[in-house]
């Protein structure tokens, strides 16, 4: 960005790849507010023909930011055709029995995926940037709470960005979800200060527990108390299919530590995975002391 703005340049083009919830939408809207240029923001799946590309691509402004959130969701087409029209600063379109091109200004492209893998190759090598978002730490997630808090005006003790980072999985939205659901018990009882006891009455309303594991992973630890089982057996058991289990619990399961696979793939507790079974927000101190800090 510095560079940028010392070369009078607009900012490069760049993918941003992350799971959901790391603010990949926020930074791209931050970027074109630093860089002081308009913005414009669409979803790849509504990228749905032709026509809708050359909208987006022809109202764009010198150095404006272009932001296609999800551009995965976009068909081959259109990511063909998006990367064409950067190599050659033009679209090409229809005008009766003729096909025209027509130029389009220099801006800035951002795409935003969470499948990297299903974007075209020569649209990813044409990105000049690659900016990856990895989960946030405790540290991390301790400041985004504190400056939301701060930023809306709500009184907040001085544990509960902690406690909430805690449970926050390592991403933001999910953490800044937490602090709202605190706020809305806060204001349930007619108070304005937020107190452990309303985060551990909004954790006790979203069966949350003190590692911010839901009723279903909180579920799944339990039914392996007793050994391993295999992933269809424990989907079975909890009345979800198996890709569910697979795609959606499993994966934060695994990057806590908590479970693990043996030889043949059967899912068992960790040490680490037993002692989440023997606390719960009920025995935690209304002080924060046993939140874990």
């Amino acid at each position: 960005m510095d560079a940028a703005f010392e070369d009078n340049h607009r900012f490069p083009h760049a993918l941003m790849v992350g799971p959901p919830g790391m603010g990949k939408s926020t930074m791209a809207s931050v970027v074109a507010q630093e860089m002081a240029v308009p913005f414009h923001e669409v979803l790849g799946q509504n990228l749905r023909n032709a026509g809708d590309l050359n909208s987006l691509l022809l109202q764009a402004e010198p150095k404006a930011i272009v932001h296609i959130d999800e551009v995965h969701e976009a068909s081959t087409a259109i990511q063909t055709a998006l990367y064409m029209a950067l190599d050659k600063r033009q679209i090409m379109t229809r005008s009766g029995a003729a096909i025209i091109a027509l130029p389009i200004n220099d801006f800035t492209l951002l795409l935003s995926t969470t499948e990297e893998h299903d974007l075209l190759q020569p649209l990813r090598d044409r990105m000049r940037l690659t900016l990856r978002f990895d989960f946030y730490t405790e540290l991390d997630l301790y400041q985004v709470v504190f400056t939301r808090a701060k930023g809306l005006g709500w009184d907040i003790d001085d544990v509960i960005p902690s406690l909430i980072a805690s449970r926050g999985r390592g991403t933001p939205r999910i953490a800044l979800k937490l602090l709202q659901a605190a706020r809305r018990c806060c204001r349930a009882a007619g108070e304005s200060l937020i107190t452990v006891t309303h985060l551990q009455q909004a954790c006790e309303l979203e069966t949350i527990d003190r590692l911010g594991l839901g009723f279903i992973e909180q579920k799944y630890l339990n039914l392996l108390v007793d050994g391993p089982r295999r992933v269809n057996v424990i989907a079975s058991a909890l009345g979800i299919p198996a890709k569910t289990l697979t795609s959606v619990q499993e994966p934060l399961l695994i990057r806590l530590g908590l479970i693990d696979k043996d030889d043949v793939s059967r899912r068992y507790l960790t040490s680490k995975g037993r002692e989440p079974l023997f606390r719960t927000v009920a025995d935690e101190s209304p002080d924060g002391s046993d939140f874990g800090f």
